[in-house]
């Protein structure tokens, strides 16, 4: 019997075959989009209406009106107060969940098949006929400014938030945090959230997303019946244009006295969902910073021991969302992690990406697609995607061949076209005291206090 050598990673098993369920395709004459995939494996139905309400839309102002208007939608209905809506869901065993983004508002009903009819009933009961009884409003209100609240104190959040404000040109929607400021949403009433819901909880760009054990033509009846009568379009769509605040690499640091280590954000102004290097800019976020054997962990927590955990992304959004690196460090080692992660995303620039990094990169996005896609509501989500961004029909039919075909040129054009070293904005919250001296003298360029 031969001994396994545990000093050698155990290679890597054969990509199973897995083929994303077949979706129908449809339209109400109001707009709203109707997509319908059958998964008759468990009697549960994920249902998911997505509306074009999103922060993205919103001026400065009104920051987080989208939000709490999502928040308060579970406040009750004209027919019902929020505890006999909650008795109500509950009395057939369905959960309902709001979720608002920069692209939109995502209403969801998860229930099981043979009560699907009541769930649809309830669903467009919320959709079509909220209350928003002004103790709800209040209620949510004051969640929301805790929330805000609390990002303010919060170290990683702080950073976060303050990143975001110095890559994106002021005003824009991006620049601020997606659950508003508290001067947008301390004096926010009943009457102004009603008005946003009445404004942009319209079917048109919407849809409808229906996924698990059903029989498509009762569902087509279902959507008709329930929200066939709806009209309209939301008031305003996320046609902003992005501009970045400089193009020049600068540092912020935000003093936090007695912070025994930092948060360290970098990066700069990104690109769109819809950019034809979408999936080589995906393997080249992986190898760079979106797995554990990525270049900045090894780097960084393997090689160095600065920090548990460094992570980069790219942030897709209908507009380009931010690319940025994040981690927590010790303060002796602030300046050093960041001169390592300058380091790594300026070899990858220049000297680009080799064939083994991206096979591997590329059989993990292939090979954790699937485990993506257990449960109906992951299904309806990645449709959701299709909605939101365009997205072809068949994506994620292609989406495996498609990710497995990205060539090493590919990724490497990409990542040189989309990763500017010398633009990066560098935000820092740590003591000022204690790596302010370190970090200026990287000489990365002009550097704040704030």
């Amino acid at each position: 019997m031969s001994l396994l050598d545990r000093t050698q990673p155990p290679a890597s098993g054969e990509i199973r075959q897995f083929d994303f369920p077949e979706v129908q395709t449809g339209a109400l004459p109001n707009g709203l989009d109707l997509k319908i995939c059958v998964l008759p494996r468990l009697p549960i139905v994920s249902v998911n209406l997505f509306l074009r309400a999103g922060e993205g839309s919103l001026v400065e102002g009104r920051a987080g009106t989208a939000v709490l208007t999502g928040d308060a939608l579970e406040g009750g209905t004209l027919k019902r107060s929020g505890s006999s809506l909650a008795e109500a869901l509950e009395g057939i065993g369905a959960r309902l969940g709001v979720s608002t983004g920069w692209e939109g508002t995502s209403i969801s009903v998860s229930v099981l098949a043979d009560r699907l009819p009541e769930a649809f009933a309830l669903l467009a009961e919320v959709v079509l006929e909220p209350d928003f009884p002004s103790v709800e409003v209040d209620r949510v209100r004051e969640q929301q400014l805790a929330e805000i609240r609390q990002r303010s104190m919060d170290p990683s959040a702080l950073a976060s938030d303050e990143v975001s404000r110095r890559f994106y040109a002021e005003g824009l929607p991006y620049a601020r945090p997606q659950v508003g400021t508290e001067s947008s949403i301390s004096s926010v009433a009943r009457d102004q959230i009603r008005g946003y819901a009445e404004a942009c909880y319209r079917p048109g760009s919407g849809g409808l997303i229906v996924v698990g054990d059903v029989d498509p033509e009762q569902i087509k009846s279902l959507s008709s019946e329930y929200f066939g009568s709806w009209i309209g379009s939301p008031s305003a769509v996320d046609n902003f244009r992005v501009d970045a605040q400089t193009r020049e690499r600068r540092v912020w640091i935000l003093d936090r006295p007695g912070s025994v280590q930092s948060e360290v954000r970098l990066g700069h102004v990104g690109v769109a969902r819809t950019t034809p290097n979408y999936l080589p800019l995906s393997i080249g976020n992986l190898l760079l910073g979106g797995t554990f054997t990525s270049r900045l962990n090894l780097n960084l927590r393997e090689r160095n021991g600065f920090t548990y955990g460094v992570r980069s992304r790219f942030s897709f959004r209908s507009q380009p969302g931010p690319f940025q690196v994040s981690t927590a460090v010790g303060n002796e080692v602030t300046a050093s992690a960041v001169r390592e992660i300058l380091s790594e995303l300026e070899s990858l620039v220049v000297d680009g990406v080799t064939r083994k990094e991206v096979d591997a990169a590329r059989d993990y996005a292939a090979g954790i697609f699937g485990l993506h896609l257990e449960t109906a509501g992951q299904i309806a989500s990645r449709l959701n995607q299709i909605l939101v961004y365009g997205l072809p029909d068949d994506y994620y039919h292609l989406y495996r061949d498609n990710i497995r075909s990205v060539s090493t040129e590919e990724v490497t054009s990409a990542v040189k076209a989309h990763i500017h070293p010398d633009e990066v904005q560098v935000v820092i919250v740590g003591d000022a005291d204690s790596i302010l001296g370190s970090v200026d003298a990287l000489g990365l360029g002009p550097l704040e206090v704030v």
